[in-house]
């Protein structure tokens, strides 16, 4: 269970080089983009995988997910190779 109050919330596209906040990965970057604090999952298929982009440029591969999920992790885009998981919202604290 969750104590967090998530209150604001986006619909994720999954991108293989568009963040969540429209700017693209740079590791040079100086303003780099805001993370969110979760990602909800609303549809999960058949491998259920879900590759989610640090704040770093470092890709991290979560396998298993179910539909209804919160993942409580911070990322910056979730990729659309390899993700099959649908209908997903970066949650955030604001």
């Amino acid at each position: 269970m969750f104590n967090t109050p998530y209150n604001v919330w986006t619909p994720i596209s999954p991108s293989d080089t568009v963040n969540f906040d429209g700017s693209t990965y740079s590791a040079t970057a100086t303003n780099k983009p805001k993370p969110c604090q979760a990602i909800y999952v609303g549809t999960s298929s058949t491998t259920k995988v879900l590759v989610a982009i640090q704040q770093d440029g470092t890709a991290r591969t979560f396998t298993g997910v179910l539909a209804g999920t919160i993942l409580p992790i911070a990322a910056i885009r979730v990729n659309n190779t390899t993700t099959d998981v649908t209908n997903l919202l970066a949650l955030y604290v604001k």
